[in-house]
């Protein structure tokens, strides 16, 4: 059976905010309630395939301490937009 795009958006917040490091649950948290649900499904897909990630690049990535995959560039971005206080100071 196919999973809904409700169901999908829960499990995907989800694990957004059940990461490995404190800093990532606020990062993916934050995101994951206020972009995710408009995200198109091509987007949705990008977005997990990010979730299977390690946290430590994932943190850099945000932090500008690592250069960013192509692939995730614009996704990071735009997490990256919301997580100034976070990550970057104000």
């Amino acid at each position: 059976m196919a999973e809904d795009r409700e169901t999908r958006l829960r499990r995907l917040h989800m694990r957004s905010i059940r990461r490995g490091i404190k800093e990532m649950d606020l990062i993916l948290g934050r995101f994951a309630v206020t972009d995710l649900p408009g995200l198109p499904e091509a987007e949705l897909d990008l977005y997990e395939a990010l979730l299977a990630e390690n946290d430590h690049d994932l943190y850099a990535w945000i932090a500008g301490a690592a250069p960013v995959p192509d692939r995730y560039a614009a996704l990071i971005a735009r997490i990256g937009a919301g997580a100034v206080g976070v990550v970057r100071p104000a």
